[in-house]
């Protein structure tokens, strides 16, 4: 049976040859990492684990997004899978958290939290970014966990010090981990008709920190640095299933699933692959990186700005 691959472990270092085996292919996966050469007796060692460990619970175990040591989870299931390759990495990794989507009572959230009337927000239409942060800081959490990473993700801003992109893009993943949908997606996607309010939402992500760096590096880089990170890579994978475009459907998605690819999405955001809105203007979408210099990779780094730049799914 699935469980996950936190469970799925513990059974494993149980059993003295599971465990053994579990402990050979960890090995083998550092080696890979550091780039270090196996000799014949060694690689044999390691495809002889895969193999073993293929038949164990561990093979069908899963993660989820909201998960406790949800880190630690991914980092299990990569190394029963690390022989996946990039073109194989369309799978179906992490679950949905088992618990309820919060659906909020605005009017009532504002009664309990500040007594305060939501008329005034009813009738702020002229901006709906703004709108939607005044609900944002209706709820404890959601204006605790933004407040946050806007203060993790501005140090350093505006002066030589450079900010923290890994602090900042952790603490972005926990604003959209812990804080209910209901809230993230009124910030994230809100509908703009001028440059003061799509500057807002272009900057929900705070782009001079988690976006943007002094210079466009390589998508190939970018690629690289995702790969090496469990939870982008997870990430990377689910995008790709639940954003894959498609020019055979009206709705120009294979999944026939937007709200899935929107969440997908979502998900991207606090990895090294984090994307953004490119201009005030629009609601067109990039990542922060460029195709020049790449030589004979110009296709493959092409296909993956593209996942962003001109996916019709999305």
């Amino acid at each position: 049976p699935r469980s996950d691959c936190i469970a799925a472990e513990q059974l494993c270092l149980l059993d003295s040859t599971c465990n053994g085996t579990y402990r050979i292919l960890e090995s083998c996966v550092l080696a890979r990492t550091r780039f270090l050469p196996l000799d014949h007796q060694n690689r044999d060692r390691c495809l002889h684990a895969e193999l073993v460990l293929g038949n164990s619970s561990l093979l069908h175990c899963k993660c989820h997004r909201r998960m406790k040591r949800q880190e630690h989870c991914l980092r299990i299931f990569w190394t029963i899978h690390s022989s996946m390759t990039d073109g194989e990495m369309i799978i179906n990794l992490q679950v949905p958290a088992n618990e309820e989507h919060w659906k909020t009572d605005y009017n009532k959230l504002a009664a309990l939290v500040s007594g305060r009337d939501c008329s005034q927000l009813a009738a702020d239409t002229t901006n709906p970014c703004l709108k939607a942060t005044h609900v944002c800081n209706l709820s404890k959490k959601c204006v605790r966990l933004r407040t946050d990473y806007a203060s993790i993700c501005t140090k350093g801003a505006g002066s030589d010090d450079m900010c923290d992109h890994r602090k900042c893009h952790r603490a972005l993943r926990h604003f959209f981990e812990k804080v209910p949908e209901d809230f993230t997606k009124r910030i994230l996607f809100c509908p703009c008709q001028d440059e003061l309010c799509g500057e807002r939402r272009r900057k929900t992500i705070v782009p001079d920190c988690s976006f943007q760096y002094n210079t466009k590096p390589n998508c190939l880089w970018l690629l690289d640095s995702c790969l090496e990170d469990h939870i982008c890579k997870s990430r990377l994978a689910d995008f790709q299933q639940n954003c894959q475009p498609t020019d055979m459907s009206p709705d120009g998605c294979s999944q026939h699933n937007h709200a899935a690819c929107l969440q997908a999405y979502m998900g991207m955001i606090g990895t090294p692959m984090t994307p953004n809105y490119v201009s005030n203007f629009s609601v067109e979408v990039s990542l922060w990186c460029t195709c020049e210099s790449s030589g004979n990779q110009k296709e493959k780094c092409d296909q993956i700005l593209s996942m962003f730049e001109s996916n019709k799914c999305l």
